[in-house]
């Protein structure tokens, strides 16, 4: 699966990287049985699942004509679409059972068929870049089952929902997803409507990333529409596509099954035990326990346009002679190593040659701005730094907006754990962190510690998005929704726990803290802190080993 940029491609129409065949053979093993009549893979390319799936009834017995009218798939490319012809012939199968169109018009066509399989890996197109004519036809069928898809919608989506609309009573959907489902807003009527939708949903997930070259993780998520037992969701991670072979859904059949929130909350909970899930569910409505956004209001941090230009180091200052035309910013979370920001922290970072001076002459125009500002802002127009969409649609291309100093830092992408950090410098921050505003009179340097609990960070894992690279990804408004200990103004030695952070000496301080604040002040059990702790290693250890 991969994104689609500027210029599609055939490959990038399908949004295809086409699926080993490990995962082909398991989806179709545990899909078809005995008593399935009939087969859809909407997205066919050139064939893989096809391929599988005829192997499959071969298992089963069935061969040649006996096959006659149990698969269907559907290709929008003709080139590939001819490929699968090709395979299915091979194998015995009339070359009718490959329709080169689109799926939507298909369905559209076809809209009583119903099938007791769907298979497949659907396309992964960002939604502005599918087809209109193919787009509008997707968005309309998902509207007309009761889903609102925004702009911000991969073409997946529709495929998975519309798709799963046409399974028979008692039909099954075996599919190759992206692990965004898990976690990204777009999807979130896509999780509540599949939890309704579906008895039971099994997901299977990699250690290790399974498809080559792509650091896109993927899911195989396995839809039931009616158990006799073992109702909810299950996820069984493998170490890797050998591990395919040892899953036994005889033996684990109804097992390990937790019950399901219909609710668009992320699914990454579901990598936890249903103790734990219940554990975080219950300290939602903890009187003990508010959210980050009660406290603080989080925003991005400016948007220069061009960094190459707007973000100076210290020589290039000096050289230009812009001492007095620029201000500090925070640009890269590796120059905040602990809780504090000060101007001794930016002082090293400019002695290092970070670039962290930005560029904010007079606003006002050209000819009344001072030579050595002049002079700058020809050189970057000779360099067509002002032709970018941001600077273009300026007033002035060399004003940056929204150039206010916030109380504190969040960081955007976090590796090991989240933060906030004080900012004593009136430093503000591009936007690769987030900007906060603190809304009480609380005690910043109790709040910046308190955040640093186990239940804040066991909260932030599932708030959070991760992707294939192991990094923890934060929207303002997910900074926002993290749980945190009503700040109270506590008695800890700040200097001892920010010399801790700068030594990355995490553990230390969440003993620190989580007996001081969490068991001490708030009464919590040693093994409700010991739980949460573990939630949040079993979670971020996830993550981070899937990087490398």
């Amino acid at each position: 699966m991969g994104l689609v940029k500027d210029k599609l491609s055939a490959e990038k129409l399908r949004g295809g990287y086409y699926t080993p065949k490990a995962i082909t053979d398991f989806l179709c093993r545990w899909s078809i049985d005995d008593k399935t009549q009939t087969v859809l893979e909407p997205s066919c390319g050139d064939g893989n699942f096809i391929e599988s799936a005829i192997l499959r009834f071969n298992e089963l017995g069935l061969k040649g004509k006996e096959l006659k009218g149990k698969i269907k798939g559907i290709e929008l490319l003709e080139e590939e679409s001819l490929k699968a012809k090709q395979r299915a012939a091979n194998l015995g199968l009339n070359s009718n059972t490959i329709e080169n169109q689109d799926f939507f018009n298909f369905i559209k066509n076809n809209n009583t068929v119903k099938y007791d399989t769907i298979i497949g890996n659907p396309p992964f197109i960002r939604y502005q870049n599918f087809p209109e004519e193919h787009r509008s036809i997707a968005i309309e069928m998902m509207q007309s089952l009761g889903l609102n898809p925004n702009k911000l919608t991969n073409i997946w989506v529709p495929f998975l929902v519309v798709s799963s609309s046409l399974l028979s009573n008692n039909g099954k959907m075996a599919m190759v997803i992206p692990a965004e489902l898990f976690q990204v807003k777009y999807a979130a009527e896509t999780r509540i409507y599949l939890s309704k939708f579906f008895e039971r949903i099994t997901i299977l997930t990699f250690k290790k990333l399974v498809f080559e070259n792509i650091q896109q993780e993927v899911v195989l998520l396995l839809c039931e529409k009616k158990v006799t037992h073992g109702l909810g969701i299950r996820v069984i991670e493998c170490e890797n596509l050998d591990g395919l072979r040892t899953i036994d859904f005889e033996k684990i059949n109804g097992s390990n099954v937790k019950p399901i929130d219909h609710s668009s909350e992320k699914w990454t909970k579901y990598f936890l035990t249903e103790k734990e899930i219940n554990l975080l569910k219950n300290l939602k409505s903890d009187d003990r326990i508010v959210s980050c956004g009660d406290i603080l209001d989080v925003d991005v941090g400016l948007v220069t346009g061009r960094n190459e230009f707007f973000m100076l180091k210290e020589e290039q200052v000096k050289e230009w002679n812009l001492e007095k035309y620029t201000i500090p910013v925070a640009s890269k979370s590796n120059q905040l190593k602990g809780i504090t920001f000060s101007k001794n922290d930016f002082s090293k970072n400019s002695k290092a040659q970070n670039s962290i001076h930005l560029f904010i002459p007079p606003n006002v125009e050209f000819d009344e701005l001072p030579e050595a500002c002049q002079k700058y802002i020809r050189y970057g127009e000779e360099m067509q730094f002002n032709t970018g969409y941001k600077t273009r649609i300026r007033k002035r291309w060399y004003i940056t907006p929204s150039l206010w100093a916030p109380d504190a830092f969040a960081l955007r992408q976090v590796g090991d754990y989240p933060k906030l950090i004080l900012n004593e410098t009136g430093a503000s921050s591009t936007d690769t962190i987030h900007r906060v505003r603190f809304k009480t009179n609380v005690n910043r340097q109790s709040l910046v510690i308190s955040f640093i609990n186990s239940l804040s960070f066991a909260f932030s894992e599932i708030t959070g998005r991760s992707y294939g690279g192991g990094v923890l990804t934060f929207e303002p408004t997910e900074i926002e929704e993290i749980k945190i200990p009503k700040p109270i103004d506590l008695n800890f030695d700040f200097q001892l726990i920010d010399s801790l952070i700068r030594k990355r000496k995490i553990e230390e301080v969440l003993d620190i803290v989580d007996k001081e604040l969490l068991i001490k002040q708030y009464g919590f059990d040693e093994k409700e802190v010991k739980q949460l702790r573990e939630i949040w290693r079993k979670l971020s250890n996830r993550r981070i080993n899937r990087k490398k």
